[in-house]
C-alpha cells in the first residue's frame, strides 16, 4: 500500500538539501551509548553492538537499528532515534557493521549493501538470549536496504515484530548514477572519504585477498568506480552490475511478510522519483509513506512547543507503538 505522508517541512527548510544536510550541520547531540558488546560470528570476525538502556527493565522492547553508508555512532540521526526510542519505552541497539566501529574487522571482507548475513546472525542471538522480548528495526539509507532485502529472503520470519526503513536506494545502480550528478557529488565525495577512512585502517589485511594500495583507494572518484573495482571483487560478485541487481532490495518486497513502514521523500537527492516501487511491487505487510519533500533522511519539521524531537522520530515511535 502506497500512502501520502502527513509531513510538512519547516517553512525555512523546503529545500531537498537543506533537509539533507541540516541534521549533520547542526547536531549537537550525543549519542546515549551505556553499554558495548563484541559480537563473535561464525566465520571468525566479528560486528560490535552499541546499546542504549538507560534504567529500563531487560524486559522492555528491543530496537536493532542500522545505519547507511559510511555513517556510525556519529551519524546525526543515530542520537536522535536512540534517544527518542529509550523515551518511548524501548531499548536502542546499534548494529555497526564489519569494520565500521572504528576498529578494523579481522578479514579481507567489509560490509556492503546487500550483505544480509551479519544482521540474520545477530537476530538470531538476540532471540535465544531474549527468546520472549518484542523486537523491532530501523534501517536507515543504505541499512534499510539492507533490512528489507533481509525480510524478503526470510519472509514469515519470527524474529521482528516490526520494522521501520527510511530513504531507502532500493535499486543500487540508480543511486550510484544520480549521486555522480550536480550537487549530488557532495554526498558522494563525503561517502568516498568515509570508505576511504575504513579501508586505509586494513590494507594489509585486504591485500591477502586482492591487491589494493593507497594509490589506488585515492584515485576512485565515484562509487560506481568504488564498487567496480573494490566492493564486488573483494565480495566475489563477478561483475559490479550483478552486486547492483542481487543486492538491491527492490526485487525482495513482494516477499516481505512483517508488518513494515518506508518512508521516503519524492525529492531524496540520491535518487530520482523512479527508483521508489510501485504498489503493485509491495506485500500486503508493506506501508510505503511518500512525503513531496524530505530529502535524504531529513523530515524536519517546525518544532512545536510540546515536542522537542523531529517529525521522523516521531512518527517512527508511533508505528511501533501500534505495533509493538
Amino acid at each position: 500500500m502506497i500512502i501520502h505522508s502527513e509531513f510538512k517541512p519547516a517553512w525555512w527548510l523546503t529545500n531537498k538539501h537543506g533537509q539533507t544536510l541540516y541534521r549533520t550541520l547542526t547536531n549537537r547531540q550525543l549519542a546515549p551509548i551505556d553499554a558495548n558488546e563484541r559480537l563473535e560470528l561464525p566465520d571468525g570476525d566479528f560486528i560490535d553492538l552499541a546499546w542504549a538502556v538507560n534504567g529500563l527493565p531487560p524486559t522492555a522492547p528491543v530496537i536493532v537499528l542500522l545505519y547507511g553508508l559510511g555513517g556510525g555512532l556519529n551519524s546525526a540521526y543515530v542520537a536522535a532515534l536512540l534517544s527518542t526510542f529509550n523515551k518511548a519505552g524501548y531499548r536502542g541497539v546499534l548494529m555497526h557493521f564489519r569494520g565500521a566501529s572504528g576498529e578494523p574487522n579481522r578479514l579481507p571482507r567489509a560490509y556492503h549493501g546487500g550483505d544480509t548475513a551479519d544482521l540474520d546472525y545477530f537476530l538470531k542471538s538476540l532471540t535465544l538470549r531474549e527468546p520472549t522480548t518484542k523486537k523491532a528495526a530501523v534501517g536507515i539509507s543504505l541499512g534499510g536496504n539492507v533490512l528489507l532485502k533481509w525480510l524478503g529472503e526470510t519472509g514469515s520470519q519470527s524474529l521482528l515484530d516490526a520494522t521501520v526503513a527510511v530513504s531507502v536506494p532500493f535499486k543500487l545502480q540508480d543511486v550510484v548514477s544520480k549521486i555522480n550528478t550536480g550537487f549530488a557529488r557532495i554526498y558522494q565525495a563525503h561517502l568516498l572519504q568515509r570508505l576511504r577512512t575504513v579501508f586505509l585502517q586494513k590494507l594489509d589485511t585486504v591485500n591477502h585477498q586482492m591487491e589494493l594500495s593507497r594509490q589506488t583507494l585515492f584515485s576512485l572518484k565515484t562509487l560506481y568506480d568504488f564498487d567496480q573495482q573494490i566492493t564486488a571483487p573483494l565480495h566475489a560478485f563477478s561483475t559490479v552490475e550483478e552486486y547492483y541487481q542481487t543486492s538491491s532490495c527492490r526485487p525482495y518486497l513482494c516477499e516481505v511478510a512483517t508488518p513494515t513502514l518506508i518512508i521516503h521523500a519524492l525529492d531524496d537527492p540520491f535518487m530520482t522519483p523512479a527508483t521508489i516501487p510501485n504498489k503493485h511491487e509491495l506485500s500486503a505487510d508493506i506501508i510505503l509513506e511518500l512525503s513531496q519533500h524530505g530529502g535524504h533522511v531529513g523530515f524536519i519539521s517546525e518544532k512545536k512547543a510540546n515536542c522537542s524531537s523531529c517529525w521522523l522520530e516521531q512518527r517512527i515511535t508511533t508505528f511501533f507503538k501500534s505495533m509493538l
